[in-house]
């Protein structure tokens, strides 16, 4: 028999349904472009909430981020993917063990 979830985890649970909804709506309303348009928005909704509880290294983070994908996109453009495929390994890897749809 399982016990019933807690608040906390209704709402976790409910959260993380209707990140698969609003996603699966921005995919079949604009495709991959939708999507990524979708988490953008999420994570600068998150970005703000941070600096608003006083966390404002999550910028500097986020920075980092945008920084490296770029510079992994120009070293893809000059001929050279293994940069590339080992962000997207690794980003795969870690959003299948801790990501939303866990």
């Amino acid at each position: 028999m399982t016990r019933p979830l807690s608040s906390a985890e209704r709402s976790i649970q409910g959260r993380m349904g209707w990140l698969r909804d609003e996603e699966r709506k921005a995919i079949e309303s604009r495709g991959e472009i939708g999507r990524m348009e979708f988490w953008l928005r999420v994570t600068r909704t998150e970005i703000a909430r941070e600096v608003k509880a006083g966390r404002d290294d999550v910028v500097t983070a986020f920075t980092l981020v945008c920084r490296l994908f770029k510079l992994v996109v120009e070293k893809r453009q000059a001929g050279d993917p293994r940069l590339f495929d080992h962000l997207m390994q690794y980003a795969d890897t870690v959003l299948r063990q801790h990501g939303p749809r866990s």
